[in-house]
């Protein structure tokens, strides 16, 4: 019996990546074609925005920031339904210069939508909503005043 050492693993780290993107995008991606390669390639891409969510128990304050370069406040959308905030866009950017005697045109295409629940009796006129230099802010109420504790006195 001989042992056989190998030096290199049988998966690199960039197919990893690529089998859990696979996995995690076959719901939501769009139509896919083949390249020349036969690897599978998605038209039309889900971006996934950064989202920070921070809590101030002091100024009764939820905040949450998304990272949305290159967007403009008119193409990301703000809906509430059923106590449930979604933040949903589309972006699609395209970029033509020459260089070195060639044309160089970049394009990004592409949707996302982000959904987070909202504590019960916030209003969506409570809802504060800023966009600034590619960052959209979301300020709400942690707790309403019908939801905070009611002392009772004792007789």
């Amino acid at each position: 019996m001989s042992l056989t050492l190998f030096t290199e693993p049988f998966y690199t780290l960039a197919d990893f990546d690529r089998l859990f993107d696979e996995a995690f995008n076959a719901r939501s991606s769009g139509p896919r074609t083949v390249s020349e390669g036969g690897q599978l390639q998605n038209t039309s891409r889900v971006m996934r925005p950064r989202m920070d969510l921070h809590e101030d128990r002091e100024k009764n304050v939820v905040t949450a920031t998304f990272e949305l370069p290159g967007l403009a406040k008119e193409n990301v959308q703000l809906d509430v339904k059923d106590n449930v905030l979604t933040v949903s866009g589309e972006s699609s950017v395209s970029s033509e210069h020459n260089e070195k005697g060639y044309a160089v045109r970049e394009r990004r295409f592409g949707k996302f939508s982000r959904s987070l629940p909202l504590p019960q009796g916030v209003k969506p006129e409570e809802i504060k909503a800023s966009m600034a230099n590619g960052v959209l802010t979301i300020a709400f109420p942690r707790t309403t005043p019908e939801m905070a504790p009611q002392k009772i006195a004792i007789q």
